[in-house]
């Protein structure tokens, strides 16, 4: 069935298509995800994705950006939330808004973390990434000169706290926090418990 007797207008069968890559990851992650399987799951005939979507990386990375947009919303949020808090506490506010954006997000984290199947440098979510990487650097800046950053260099500092983030959230995706016995089964508490360690530590 052609996607213009379904309704579909340029737009909505492009979100339709990203909506059902994303059932799709849900069910299987990257590897269940093809155009065509997409395009039966929006309920379109199998070629009317491919205006869209030339290949399944396309697919794949207008998930992702729509992910960096999120995450972006997200963060910003946070840290207008806590404009009147200190420097490294604004830092703590990003990094937790980053959590929980990827334990609430699973299957838009997998994507846009699993670089070898979007186009990570030839699309804008290069830039992206890279505003937040700012953002972050400048708190730590702003942490120093305020005192609060002590005994680590902004760049270890930055480093180690994005990696502490990002390696738990692709623990929880790839299933690895599961099999470490946390009773409560809360695994985003565990991850803002240590994030907050961490940059405690900061402090000292």
């Amino acid at each position: 069935m052609a996607d213009t007797q379904r309704g579909y207008h340029h737009g909505a069968l492009k979100a339709a298509l990203i909506d059902a890559t994303l059932i799709l990851l849900k069910e299987g992650g990257i590897e269940a995800v093809s155009v065509r399987e997409a395009a039966k799951r929006a309920g379109v005939s199998p070629g009317a994705p491919f205006r869209h979507f030339p290949s399944r990386a396309a697919l794949l990375n207008a998930v992702a950006e729509e992910a960096m947009v999120r995450l972006t919303m997200q963060i910003d949020q946070a840290l207008t939330q806590a404009a009147s808090l200190s420097p490294l506490e604004r830092y703590r506010a990003l990094g937790q808004a980053f959590l929980i954006w990827a334990f609430e997000n699973p299957h838009h984290f997998q994507v846009i973390s699993t670089r070898a199947v979007i186009d990570f440098e030839g699309s804008g979510l290069r830039a992206a990434n890279d505003k937040i990487r700012c953002q972050m650097r400048q708190l730590l800046n702003d942490a120093v000169s305020s005192g609060e950053l002590v005994g680590i260099s902004v760049e270890d500092a930055l480093l180690s706290t994005r990696a502490l983030a990002y390696g738990l959230a692709r623990m929880n995706i790839d299933g690895q926090l599961q099999s470490w016995d946390i009773k409560s089964g809360d695994y985003l508490g565990l991850a803002q418990h240590l994030i907050n360690e961490q940059i405690d530590r900061l402090k000292r």
